[in-house]
């Protein structure tokens, strides 16, 4: 069997290592037996709805509006989300798939309606490690990641929060929540990246396209994490 990821968009989204995320999931997979093909998604490209995985990371003030304004224009990822394709999008890309974020003259953009979820700037950016208990998805350990936004996040009643804050801001709209969880879509403001520091979230986007997967060899990721939970509670 061989899997298609597609990253939307990385030369608009894709800061603070965003990329890899796609990187991680396409290696787990290989280990395990998958073949992988990665289709890079450039601006003005149509999404395709027939890939396996959708991967979609962060970015600045203008390419996240440059990048809202092209995704409207289409609905591959719409077509692929209603399919049950699973979705990974991390910060900039979890706003660009909710009802609407603000901008820097805090006028409100719409986004893809995807995710049940608004964004406003906040007054103050969140800036650094997050460590935060998964409660959306059963079976994840704890979460750890970096996080560097002014978004403040507040989910509607279809999106359920990814995780609990022990440490860090995480969506900053008042409560101690991290990311959104709605359907088959993963959004989150960690960035690391996130799959790499988190890799039984990668493998839990793999396991929704192929079912349940043979456990991997964690010796040197569980040694990073480790290594990244001390430097955080630091």
């Amino acid at each position: 069997m061989t899997l298609t990821i597609a990253h939307i968009f990385p030369a608009l989204l894709s800061t603070y290592g965003d990329a890899g995320n796609v990187a991680v999931v396409r290696h787990r997979a290989e280990s395990r037996g998958y073949g992988v093909t990665t289709l890079t998604v450039l601006p003005g490209e149509p999404v395709p709805s027939e890939a396996d995985i959708y991967v979609i990371g962060g970015g600045e003030d203008a390419q996240e509006l440059r990048a809202v304004e092209l995704l409207r224009r289409e609905s591959g990822l719409a077509v692929a989300v209603r399919g049950g394709a699973p979705v990974l999008a991390i910060c900039a890309g979890m706003q660009i798939l909710g009802e609407w974020f603000t901008d820097g003259s805090d006028i409100r953009v719409p986004g893809l309606g995807l995710l049940d979820l608004r964004t406003e700037r906040r007054s103050a950016r969140a800036v650094g490690d997050v460590i935060a208990d998964a409660i959306a998805i059963p079976g994840l350990p704890t979460l750890i990641g970096f996080e560097n936004h002014r978004g403040g996040t507040s989910l509607g009643a279809d999106a359920r929060p990814l995780a609990q804050v022990l440490q860090g801001v995480g969506n900053g709209s008042g409560e101690a929540v991290e990311g959104a969880v709605q359907g088959s879509i993963i959004g989150t403001y960690l960035h690391g990246p996130v799959l790499a520091l988190n890799p039984a979230l990668a493998d839990h986007l793999l396991a929704q396209v192929v079912g349940p997967l043979p456990p991997m060899d964690d010796t040197l990721a569980e040694e990073f994490r480790a290594n990244r939970f001390q430097r955080a509670q630091a």
